[in-house]
C-alpha cells in the first residue's frame, strides 16, 4: 500500500484481554510513548482495555483521540476464536467447564472486537488487525539497531502461532515458518510453572530462577515423555500429559503421576525437587530456543538476530543463543511479551502497511531505552508540599554524589524520576538500588524489602565500558534481558554449603548480591545517553568504591505492579524497610518521616490477605 501524504500520522496500538495490556503512539514512525496499564490500575498483569494507558499516550503527545489517524489492535480475535471452538469440539465433553468458563466473554466482548474498541475510544473508524506474532515480530525487528535480521519469535499461543521464525529486511517483515497450537514451547514451560506451585503467565521468571539450585534429574524423563525436539528447534508434545487445551489446569494425572506426584501447593515450602524440576525444564527450554536460533540462522544466513515473545524473557536461554548460537549481534524487545504487542502492531502498521521507509541510526535501537512510560516529577514538588513530606535539601547536581555514598553505606534506595519504563524490567528510573558487594543485601532486599522469595536473583546495573571487567559476554545488554556468567577473576573459592536454597549462604565474588548461585548475572549495561541520573550514580559509586556495579530491582512489592506516580513511590517507600528515596529532584530519609509503622503493617496485611 502506498503511503498516504500527511503532515503527520499519529497509530494507537492496542493489546487487551488475555494478560498485560498495553498502549502505544506512534506518530510518524517514532515512538511518542507506551505504558501497561497495570501500572495506573495498580492490578498486576491488568488485562482489561487499556483506558488509562490510553489517556497516558494521548496526552503524552498532547492530542485527543480525534487526532489519532490508524488504531490498531495486536491480534486477529477471529482467528482466535476459531482456535478456540476446534479445540473444544476436539476434546468435548472433556473441555466443557473451560468452554463455559470462556464463552461469556467471547459472546459479550472478544467477537465484536472493533465494536468494543470504537466504544471504549469514542470514535467510529476502522481497526487494522495483525497476527499475533506478526506484532511480536514487528516489536521485535522495526525498533531494533539492524536494517537486516533474521526473527524468532517465541510464546504461549497468539491465535495458532506459538513459535515463529522469518526475515526482516528494510521496512518489511516476513515470517516463513510457525509453529502451532497445541505444540508450544511457552505452554511447556507454563506447565512446569504451574506444576511447582507458582502463577501461569507471571511465575516464569521464578522458576527460572529458582533452576540453578537444582540438577538437571528430570531431562530425559521430560524427553522421553512429554517433549519431541526435532534438529530445527520444533517440537511435537504428548498432549496425553496436558491438560490446557480444553481444561482449566496446566498438567493433568498423567503428568503427575510421571513426576511422583501432584502439583506443589502454592507458598507451600520449596523442595529439592522442586528445584531439580526446575532445572530440568530450564535446561530443555535452553536446548530448544537455541536450536530454533540456529535454524533461523542457517534459513536466513543473517548476522544479527531479533527476539520477541514471552519466551523471549527467559534471559538465560538468550544469554545461551548470544554466546553459543551463531549469530554475531541479538537483539530482544523490553517489552517481549503481549504489552510489548501493542508497540509491534502500530509500528507493523507504519512501515509494513503504510510502507513508509525505515533507517537506522547509528547502529541503535529506537526504543530509547523503553523510558517510554509517563513522568510525573513536574507534579512532585507539589505533593511534597501537600503531604508536608519531609525531604533532605542536596543540590541536583550533588544528588548522584550523595545517593552513591548512601549505596556504598548499604543502605538501600528507592529511585522515582523521570520517564517510566516499558516493559517487566525496571532500569532506573522505577528501580530500588544496593551495594552489589554486600553479602547482606539479596536477603534483606527479598525479605524486608521485596517481602518475596528469598532464593530470587537481583540483576547488577554496570557502566557499559566497565562490563567486560566484570561480566563474561559481548556487547551490551541495556534491558536486563541476557544472563551471562561473572568473570572467573571476579569469583572467589566456595566450600560445600549443602544442596538447594543452602547455596544462598556462600560468597561467590566480589559482588555476591548479584552473583547466581551459579556463577550467573542477569545484567543491564547503563549509558549516560539513555539515563543521565542512573549513570552517574553508578559512576560516582564507582568512584567512591572502585565498583562499578550496583544492585538494581523493581520498585514495587510482592504482589503489585511497579510503582508509578509519586503517591505509589511513597506508599512503597513508607510501607518497606527501604532507607532512602530519591523522589524527581527530592530526596527523603525514611528516619526523618512519621507514621512510618502504620504504612508498614498497612502493606504487610493486604500482602498476607
Amino acid at each position: 500500500m502506498v503511503a498516504l501524504m500527511s503532515e503527520s500520522i499519529t497509530i494507537l496500538g492496542i493489546s487487551a484481554f488475555y494478560h498485560d495490556s498495553a498502549a502505544c503512539l506512534v506518530r510518524d514512525g517514532k515512538i511518542i510513548a507506551a505504558a501497561q496499564e497495570e501500572r495506573f490500575t495498580r492490578k498486576k498483569h491488568d488485562f482489561e482495555f487499556p483506558t488509562n494507558a490510553i489517556n497516558y499516550c494521548l496526552k503524552e503527545a498532547g492530542i485527543t483521540i480525534k487526532d489519532i489517524d490508524y488504531v490498531t489492535f495486536y491480534e486477529k480475535p477471529f482467528i482466535k476464536f476459531e482456535r478456540l471452538l476446534f479445540t473444544y469440539f476436539r476434546y468435548a465433553p472433556l473441555g466443557i467447564a473451560s468452554f463455559m468458563h470462556a464463552m461469556p466473554m467471547w459472546l459479550k466482548q472478544k467477537l465484536f472486537l472493533k465494536d468494543v474498541i470504537n466504544e471504549k475510544l469514542g470514535r467510529d473508524g476502522d481497526i487494522i488487525f495483525p497476527e499475533h506474532h506478526e506484532s511480536h515480530a514487528g516489536s521485535a525487528f522495526f525498533p531494533s539497531p539492524f536494517d537486516e535480521a533474521a526473527i524468532l519469535t517465541l510464546d504461549g499461543v497468539g491465535e495458532w502461532a506459538t513459535a515463529s521464525f522469518g526475515k526482516g529486511k528494510g521496512n518489511r517483515i516476513e515470517i516463513t515458518k510457525e509453529l502451532r497450537f497445541p505444540h508450544s514451547l511457552g505452554l511447556l514451560y507454563s506447565a512446569f510453572t504451574y506444576y511447582t506451585g507458582f502463577r501461569v503467565n507471571s511465575g516464569e521468571y521464578k522458576l527460572m530462577g529458582l533452576a540453578p539450585y537444582g540438577e538437571p534429574k528430570y531431562v530425559q524423563l521430560i524427553k522421553d515423555n512429554l517433549v519431541d525436539i526435532k534438529d530445527d528447534g520444533s517440537i511435537k508434545l504428548n498432549m496425553k500429559y496436558f491438560n490446557y487445551p480444553a481444561g482449566l489446569t496446566m498438567t493433568n494425572g498423567n503428568f503427575h503421576k510421571l513426576f511422583g506426584g501432584p502439583p506443589r501447593k502454592p507458598e507451600s515450602p520449596l523442595t529439592q525437587k522442586d528445584m531439580d524440576i526446575a532445572k530440568s525444564i530450564q535446561v530443555v527450554t535452553e536446548e530448544i530456543m537455541l536450536k530454533m536460533a540456529n535454524y533461523a540462522y542457517e534459513m536466513t544466513g543473517c548476522e544479527n538476530l531479533c527476539l520477541a515473545g514471552g519466551v523471549a524473557l527467559n534471559c538465560v536461554g538468550n544469554g545461551r543463543i548470544l554466546r553459543e548460537g551463531k549469530f554475531k549481534n541479538v537483539w530482544i524487545q523490553p517489552a517481549a511479551g503481549d504489552a510489548g504487542g501493542a508497540l509491534g502492531a502500530a509500528l507493523f502498521v507504519w512501515y509494513q502497511y503504510l510502507d513508509h521507509p525505515r533507517h537506522v541510526e547509528n547502529g541503535r535501537d529506537s526504543q530509547a531505552g523503553s523510558l517510554l512510560g509517563p513522568d510525573f516529577d513536574a507534579e512532585i514538588e507539589e505533593f511534597i508540599k501537600a503531604e508536608g513530606i519531609v525531604h533532605e535539601n542536596v543540590p541536583a547536581s550533588g544528588l548522584p554524589q550523595a545517593v552513591a555514598k548512601l549505596i556504598s553505606e548499604e543502605n538501600v534506595i528507592g529511585v522515582a524520576q523521570g520517564r517510566m519504563e516499558f516493559g517487566p524490567r525496571a532500569l532506573g528510573t522505577r528501580s530500588i538500588l544496593g551495594d552489589a558487594r554486600s553479602e547482606k543485601m539479596q536477603e534483606v532486599m527479598n525479605l524486608k524489602i521485596k517481602f518475596r522469595e528469598s532464593f530470587r536473583p537481583f540483576a547488577p546495573a554496570v557502566l557499559k565500558e566497565r562490563a567486560p571487567e566484570f561480566f563474561d559476554f559481548r556487547g551490551e545488554s541495556p534491558y536486563m534481558l541476557l544472563t551471562v556468567p561473572v568473570n572467573k577473576n571476579k569469583t572467589l573459592p566456595v566450600q560445600a554449603t549443602g544442596e538447594g536454597l543452602a547455596k544462598l549462604k556462600a560468597k561467590r565474588s566480589q559482588i555476591p548480591a548479584v552473583t547466581h548461585v551459579d556463577y550467573s548475572a542477569r545484567v543491564q549495561t547503563v549509558t549516560r545517553e539513555t539515563n543521565p541520573f542512573f549513570y552517574d550514580v553508578i559512576k560516582a559509586f564507582d568512584d567512591l568504591t572502585g565498583c562499578p556495579v550496583v544492585i538494581n530491582t523493581s520498585f514495587n512489592v510482592r504482589g503489585e505492579p511497579i510503582v508509578a506516580t509519586p503517591q505509589d513511590a511513597h506508599r512503597c517507600f513508607m510501607s518497606t524497610n527501604i532507607d532512602y528515596l530519591v523522589l524527581g529532584k527530592y530526596l527523603l530519609a525514611k528516619s526523618r518521616q512519621p507514621q512510618r509503622e502504620k504504612y508498614k503493617l498497612e502493606t504487610i496485611s493486604r500482602i498476607l490477605d
